[in-house]
């Protein structure tokens, strides 16, 4: 007699409606997802990576692929029948509740996500491609991996980056020491961020609503080298560090130091960065090779990159 295995699964598609909108600022958007079986919706917080399938006109959510391969079927269908697909962060998961919350950060109908995220309602459906619970072993999907010792981290990102961000510093235990900078369109999206003692929270808006904009990135980029410096009582810079060239119009600027491979001892400072990869490639040259900062201590994630189109 054979015995089939039957196999589980990492991520899978979870049929979800939108249960509750919550405007948080002037360009973010907290979506409260419901959904079935979200009580196998893994709950791992921090960075967690999620995929989100939007509904196609006049089809909604049919072509949604249910096989274990789910992103083989979804590639093998025709490109007129292939649901929009969009990376997204896990705000927050309540199994119990089966509930999950995404914030989405709203720039007009300048993309799918985006687009519909302006004109969502109460009850409408997409398919949240997310960890399964019932996967026997650990599913992945976030990049916070701070070395025990760090005696100081540094995270730093644009508006794509928030979501991530404030879970973290909301995970951190009082007393530890935290240097956050956050860019954002404009005064109005500095978000309240329950933050512990130790964690100096900085928003950085390009708009203060005068009219004029700080180009993007800018804010940010200065921000962080000033912060660099600030910290070069923990940092013990060694300048001249090897570090290869990225392309980010033609990769992907995805460098994160896996936990198993995180240093034993840190160099003082964990960095955690994310956001257009344009300004994350100029942040990684300025940290790692003119500071010197190991490698194994920073995670540089392009979140996307301007001019061209994500996922």
């Amino acid at each position: 007699m054979t015995v089939e295995t039957v196999q589980v699964p990492v991520y899978r598609p979870f049929a979800a409606q939108v249960s509750r909108l919550q405007r948080l600022s002037p360009s973010f958007l907290r979506v409260t997802f419901t959904g079935l079986d979200f009580d196998e919706f893994a709950s791992n917080g921090l960075d967690q990576r999620i995929k989100v399938m939007l509904p196609l006109p006049g089809r909604g959510i049919d072509d949604c692929p249910s096989d274990p391969d789910w992103y083989g079927a979804w590639r093998a269908l025709p490109a007129d029948r292939r649901m929009p697909l969009r990376t997204y962060t896990v705000r927050g998961v309540r199994p119990d509740r089966r509930e999950v919350d995404v914030d989405v950060v709203l720039h007009g109908a300048t993309g799918p996500a985006s687009a519909w995220a302006e004109s969502a309602v109460v009850g409408d459906e997409v398919v949240l491609i997310g960890p399964n619970a019932r996967f026997p072993g650990p599913t992945g999907g976030f990049e916070w991996h701070p070395p025990v010792d760090a005696s100081c981290l540094l995270l730093a990102g644009d508006e794509t980056a928030v979501p991530a961000i404030c879970a973290i510093v909301e995970s951190l235990p009082a007393g530890r020491r935290a240097r956050v900078l956050l860019e954002v369109p404009e005064a109005g999206d500095a978000l309240n961020i329950a933050a512990p003692d130790g964690v100096q929270v900085t928003w950085l808006p390009r708009s203060t609503g005068a009219g004029a904009s700080a180009p993007r990135g800018s804010l940010l980029t200065a921000a962080v080298v000033e912060a660099a410096a600030e910290l070069a009582d923990v940092l013990a810079p060694s300048p001249g560090a090897a570090l290869e060239d990225v392309d980010v119009d033609s990769g992907i600027l995805w460098e994160v130091p896996a936990e198993a491979t995180a240093p034993a001892r840190s160099s003082g400072v964990y960095a955690w960065l994310a956001g257009e990869a344009g300004v994350v490639k100029g942040l990684r040259r300025h940290l790692v090779q003119e500071l010197g900062i190991d490698r194994r201590s920073v995670a540089f994630m392009g979140y996307w990159r301007e001019g061209r189109e994500s996922d």
